[in-house]
């Protein structure tokens, strides 16, 4: 193979990897080529080049009661520091034990419709906030998705696609928004055999990758209520910390009983009470351990 051959594969190959590289002049061809061929395998893409970038309406964001980068005063936020305060002292080793995978949180449910979706998303855009950390929301709710709709945003290949198929990585299936430090997993495609994929060793294998390659990452897990289905029980298996949202003056206390029992394995269990009516800062956050008898 030629030089110059060698040179347009190489730029073919930076330019997929999303790098800008100048196009060979034909009248000058044997001397940029050679350069090119000199330079390139020095070059190397950026962590993450792979992902694609995607646009939130954070008007429309807004307008639904969400938490956006510039109501960074409203008290939704303040909330939501409350809330993620004891989640990052945690994650600094500052609790009573360490807690492994600590930067690894999921957020569930008893039932559908307790809310959260809304509290996943808004943890996560909360957590961006701080200075030092980047978030990876990721839509772990397989059967029935909602943090891209809640987003505005089309589906698209996800969590069950890079379980299922071999020829993809983790960053083909990122989406970088423009909500500084976050990004989005979304669910993938449907898969029958969601249970069993998320108990994979490919999946073991993908969350310890998560937890390890950035120091700085949180990954905030939008999972599926906990009594309808069996995807969360084993998905807390791999969590350093469990939020379990509970709907205000509606879940009967016995069903969040049991919702605590199934995650009774799990380091940190915190329970968020949500739509709430008290109007104190605070109000929405909840406390470690079982309900009182």
């Amino acid at each position: 193979m030629s030089i110059i051959e060698q040179a347009a594969r190489r730029l073919e190959e930076l330019r997929r990897a999303g790098i800008e590289v100048p196009s060979i002049d034909v009248a000058h061809a044997p001397e940029q080529a050679s350069a090119i061929a000199t330079v390139a395998p020095v070059a190397r893409a950026p962590s993450g080049s792979k992902s694609k970038a995607t646009e939130i309406d954070l008007e429309r964001l807004g307008a639904m009661g969400y938490l956006t980068p510039d109501r960074a005063r409203a008290k939704l936020a303040e909330e939501f520091r409350i809330v993620k305060r004891p989640l990052l002292k945690n994650m600094r080793g500052g609790g009573d034990t360490p807690v492994e995978r600590a930067n690894l949180i999921m957020v569930t449910s008893s039932l559908p419709g307790e809310g959260k979706t809304f509290v996943s998303v808004n943890l996560a855009i909360s957590m961006a906030m701080e200075l030092d950390k980047h978030v990876l929301l990721v839509d772990a709710d397989v059967a029935r998705p909602s943090v891209m709709s809640r987003l505005g945003l089309e589906p698209s290949k996800g969590l069950l696609d890079i379980l299922t198929d071999p020829s993809l990585e983790l960053a083909d299936a990122l989406l970088r928004t423009n909500i500084d430090k976050l990004t989005l997993l979304p669910a993938g495609a449907p898969n029958r055999r969601a249970t069993e994929v998320l108990a994979s060793d490919g999946m073991n294998s993908l969350l310890d990758d998560m937890a390890t390659r950035y120091s700085d990452r949180i990954v905030v897990f939008d999972a599926p209520p906990l009594l309808p289905s069996t995807e969360s029980r084993v998905l807390a298996t791999h969590m350093g910390q469990v939020i379990l949202v509970v709907e205000a003056e509606k879940t009967p206390q016995k069903l969040v009983a049991q919702s605590l029992a199934a995650l009774e394995a799990c380091p940190v269990v915190m329970t968020m009470l949500n739509k709430s009516t008290a109007s104190e800062v605070g109000s929405y956050y909840g406390y470690y351990g079982p309900l009182p008898d």
